[in-house]
């Protein structure tokens, strides 16, 4: 049982630490809302959301003032648009119309975001998944609060290629979009390899078809309080260094499970998942990065910076997995860089560069997450740095995702602001070396040999 005493010990954590439940989100099945007539689901969508997530906001801040434990964000997700919009949306409008929908939802019930204009298309896309995909430039362009996933590939499927492709001139088109805030719009949108059905994390997020009708995920976040901990063991041994991170890890998820389980109790609907990821904001001391240099670098992207964060993810998991009846979502440490201070002045101080990042996300979650690129960056090798993390997650049968931003008008140690936990960032150069005709190929790269379990 938890009980009120184990909060009391984090006390500390979040006066001092920084330590939050970075988000409560309600995951909502779409699946009966499906209908011919676009009105009629549009309609039928936002009845269920409304009536299912009334109470959200309102009931997380109860708990956080009941506990005083920081409930930062309240978000929903749904069942991958794409899903069950084919039968009603012929047109790029249908596809906006049903994003302006869940927008108007997410500001009606008040949560920060909602996630779900989704596709699935590891082995190759209907003409619903398309006609959505093609759709993401305008949807994020007019609506405030709708995030957009799109995941291309996984272990058991290979990766569409084609999908890589489009994902490339999707992204360019929607930082041109929104250009007037810096290509806002790609903040909002990530592509996945090995996408989970309980991530509560946006942009990611989505509400997977094996999963309940009605369910509640939590995930929790404390960089700060991972810090403060291994400044406590400077200069001991790596059993003593993993020993303090998997104590602090198992505090960290206890919360989060405590807040998951009053929320299932106060809305009446079941506890999914605990996520119990390292996620930082741009707030001084609550950084990845920093806890990277406690350990021992001068700067992440240093020389045994990978070793280093493969022990930091290990950990956070092994002492996470003993605090909560249900771990998942991604549950790791994140590295993106326009949200994480330190990831940002190591990026200014020439230590971390695109290369680095790609190398990191194959020991960490969730991928290469919130890095600005030049404007004039060509589809193709947006592309391309999509193909190549892909690959690293479906040969290491594990999540990655990127979210690239170009910034339209600008180019190389410039910088874009995103403001709030979204932050702001350097733009990082990318190689100018031409992929075209490799990733202009037709079809899809097949499954590892090793995804054959049968």
């Amino acid at each position: 049982m938890i009980n009120i005493s184990e909060v009391i010990e984090t006390n500390k954590m979040i006066e001092k630490e920084n330590f939050d439940v970075r988000t409560i989100t309600m995951g909502i099945s779409l699946l009966d809302c499906i209908h011919s007539d676009l009105d009629t689901m549009c309609a039928k969508i936002r009845d269920k959301i409304l009536r299912r997530a009334s109470d959200l906001v309102k009931t997380g801040d109860e708990i956080s003032a009941d506990y005083g434990v920081p409930v930062v964000n309240k978000r929903i997700s749904v069942t991958p648009a794409a899903l069950i919009g084919g039968s009603a949306c012929r047109t790029e409008e249908d596809w906006v119309r049903v994003a302006e929908t869940l927008d108007a939802c997410a500001k009606d019930v008040g949560v920060n975001f909602i996630g779900g204009f989704s596709a699935l298309v590891s082995e190759g896309m209907t003409p619903a998944d398309e006609g959505l995909i093609r759709s993401i430039p305008k949807a994020l362009t007019v609506t405030d609060r709708v995030c957009s996933s799109v995941c291309v590939g996984s272990t058991r499927q290979g990766i569409d290629m084609d999908a890589v492709r489009l994902m490339g001139e999707v992204i360019r088109d929607t930082a041109y979009n929104t250009a007037d805030r810096d290509g806002l719009g790609c903040a909002k949108l990530v592509v996945f390899c090995n996408a989970p059905d309980d991530n509560p994390f946006m942009a990611g997020a989505f509400h997977g078809v094996t999963m309940p009708d009605t369910v509640l995920h939590v995930g929790v976040s404390g960089p700060g309080v991972v810090k403060s901990a291994v400044e406590e063991c400077r200069g001991a041994g790596f059993e003593e260094l993993c020993e303090t991170i998997k104590k602090t890890a198992f505090k960290i998820t206890r919360v989060g499970q405590l807040v998951a389980q009053e929320a299932s109790r106060r809305l009446g609907y079941p506890f999914g998942i605990v996520d119990l990821s390292l996620a930082p904001t741009p707030a001084i001391g609550d950084s990845v990065a920093d806890i990277l240099k406690e350990i021992g670098l001068e700067q992440p992207g240093a020389p045994g910076t990978t070793a280093a964060l493969a022990l930091l993810n290990d950990q956070v998991k092994k002492g996470g997995l003993m605090a909560s009846s249900y771990v998942g979502g991604l549950s790791g440490a994140f590295i993106p860089v326009s949200e994480d201070q330190g990831m940002i002045d190591a990026v200014k101080a020439g230590a971390l560069t695109l290369e680095k990042l790609e190398a990191m996300t194959c020991v960490c979650s969730v991928g290469l997450d919130m890095i600005a690129v030049p404007g004039d960056t060509k589809a193709s090798t947006l592309s391309g740095i999509i193909a190549d993390e892909m690959a690293l997650g479906m040969i290491n049968q594990k999540t990655t995702a990127v979210r690239l931003i170009p910034a339209p008008g600008k180019g190389v140690g410039e910088m874009v602001t995103f403001g709030g936990l979204l932050g702001y960032a350097p733009i990082m150069p990318v190689n100018t070396f031409d992929c075209s005709a490799f990733v202009g190929r037709r079809g899809r790269i097949p499954a590892p040999v090793h995804s054959f379990r049968n």
